[in-house]
């Protein structure tokens, strides 16, 4: 029997719907029942894709908000629902990505009680969320749901917690959306925009480094162009990429994990550094050592949308809360006055020695099969990685051509990568997706390769296995060295292909570095979804670093 039509899960679901909510991964669960009986009236503009544990879920909705700069949206169940999908929360948080978690919670006359899997969310996202709550009022949901949209979208962009007691979503839900929401946006003040101007006309080796999240793809070619065009060096942040084309002349690399030491040099003798959007972390300042302190005073104009990240770690010259692409398009309309090619070229060159593929000891060699992704996959292909020195190969030797085209767990969470192709691939099923896995980071949320079959959702897994945990090995042997001291991060891997077939995907097995293209392109014309098993060998752990306790 069908709701009334005004009760407390219709008008959340309205509120999606009003607010442009095209999709819902979710693993059901009979604490949101009701919920799940609004969405069946609404099959034409929701999709509702239910996936096959709320870890898989949620890192889809992650990716779905980082890929679209509106919140992906996950409903999970209580307690063991909710805590499985704290890790895409966590995502969303230190990779600054719109979401929202709905959580079915204990009905509110049981609080207290140690109910069924009663937990108390407030307490337990009250730290991993923007925003955690808890809808105490049926008649105030579509107020509490708004509030969840600006509070995703506005500032420093990332994740919402919100928690549906059974018993208030029968209820009379109050009054319905009138419009969608509309996030605040902060701009530049033009004496700010001409105090930069000046400063970087009197630079002589300056940087501008992007990062962040919410940036809009002209915005993005805007600053690009700028750039370009002055011989301005450019960096971009820790898994971001895809900001900027990473061919254009003054492209200087990326600042993430086993950055090129020509780049973190010139990092370090700028004599002016403008960030725009990067929280300039651990990562890209390689673990807080590529700046000091003192100089940034000096030295760095910072222009972040929260304004709790300006002066959180580095002292500014000039700081900014304003939105990453309204910033960017202040900046591209200035004229510095001067240009700085001679810069750009030697910082481009030294990207491009870089990302020159370099030699193997194994028979596979993952630079050359990430160069060779580069060469024939279309410049709006989708790449995603988890977490794992797999990823160092991908990060290194692959280019990104299009804004968009790189999702990556700045958090470093293992799993995330396959997730976060299949809700690409939901959203754009006319392009290349293709995602590049561990062996230990793809088994963790593997099994959603049930839901890419189910939904026809024909996404493309490179499994790079090594037989290790490869990262934890590395470390292993560097701190603790010696046979007897390696613990733990053996593997013992099932057959990839056969683990495909298992579920009605297209499985390929490939050994050689010769054989990856035709195993890539079989994966890609499979008309399903499909998985290149990529064996390695653990001594080519990560470009020019080897697990030397392996060899005879």
């Amino acid at each position: 029997m069908s709701q009334p039509p005004n009760t407390a899960a219709r008008r959340l679901v309205e509120t999606l719907v009003m607010n442009g909510v095209d999709r819902v991964f979710c693993v059901p669960g009979e604490s949101y029942l009701a919920v799940l009986d609004a969405l069946a009236d609404v099959r034409e503009k929701i999709q509702v894709i239910a996936c096959r544990h709320e870890a898989g879920a949620a890192n889809m909705a992650e990716a779905y908000g980082k890929l679209t700069g509106r919140p992906g949206v996950c409903m999970v169940t209580r307690g063991p629902g909710a805590t499985h999908a704290s890790i895409g929360v966590h995502t969303a948080h230190q990779d600054s990505t719109p979401m929202i978690l709905f959580v079915g919670q204990i009905a509110l006359t049981d609080r207290g009680r140690g109910a069924f899997q009663e937990v108390d969310y407030r307490e337990v996202f009250g730290g991993l969320a923007k925003w955690a709550t808890e809808i105490e009022s049926p008649e105030r949901t579509v107020e509490v749901v708004e509030r969840a949209f600006a509070t995703a979208l506005q500032g420093r962009m990332g994740p919402v917690v919100i928690a549906l007691p059974e018993d208030i979503l029968g209820a009379d839900g109050g009054p319905a959306p009138i419009r969608p929401v509309t996030p605040a946006k902060a701009a530049l003040d033009s004496a700010f925009v001409e105090q930069v101007r000046s400063r970087l006309a009197k630079a002589e080796r300056p940087l501008l480094v992007l990062g962040g999240s919410g940036w809009t793809g002209d915005a993005a070619a805007a600053i690009g162009d700028w750039a370009e065009r002055i011989g301005l060096p450019v960096s971009l942040s820790f898994r971001r990429k895809d900001l900027i084309s990473n061919d254009r002349s003054n492209y200087a690399g990326d600042l993430g994990l086993g950055c090129n030491p020509k780049l973190t040099a010139r990092a370090k003798a700028a004599d002016l550094v403008i960030a725009i959007g990067a929280r300039l972390g651990e990562n890209p300042t390689q673990g807080y050592t590529l700046f000091d302190r003192t100089r940034t005073a000096d030295t760095l104009i910072h222009i972040h949308p929260g304004p709790e990240e300006l002066g959180r770690v580095w002292t500014p010259l000039l700081s900014a809360a304003a939105d990453n692409s309204l910033a960017a398009l202040a900046l591209a309309a200035t004229d510095p006055g001067r240009t700085w090619h001679d810069e750009a070229a030697a910082a481009h060159a030294g990207y491009q020695a870089f990302s020159t593929p370099v030699p193997v000891t194994g028979a596979v060699n993952m630079s050359e099969c990430m160069a060779h992704l580069g060469q024939v996959l279309p410049a709006d292909a989708i790449v995603t990685n988890g977490a794992g020195n797999f990823a160092a190969w991908l990060h290194r030797f692959y280019r990104h051509r299009a804004c968009r085209t790189q999702l990556a767990p700045t958090s470093g969470a293992m799993g995330y990568g396959y997730p976060a192709a299949i809700a690409a691939k939901s959203v754009h099923p006319d392009r290349d997706v293709i995602c590049i896995a561990g062996d230990g980071d793809y088994l963790m949320t593997g099994q959603e390769i049930a839901t890419a079959v189910q939904y026809g959702i024909n996404v493309v897994v490179v499994v790079v296995d090594n037989g290790t945990y490869g990262t934890i090995r590395m470390h292993q042997e560097g701190h603790y060295p010696g046979a007897d001291r390696v613990i733990a991060t053996d593997l013992r891997n099932p057959d990839f292909v056969k683990y495909a077939e298992a579920f009605g995907a297209f499985g390929v097995r490939c050994e050689r570095t010769e054989d990856f293209p035709a195993a890539l392109e079989a994966a890609r014309n499979a008309g399903r979804p499909a998985l290149v098993h990529l064996l390695t060998s653990a001594e080519d752990i990560a470009p020019n670093r080897t697990i030397t306790g392996l060899r005879s």
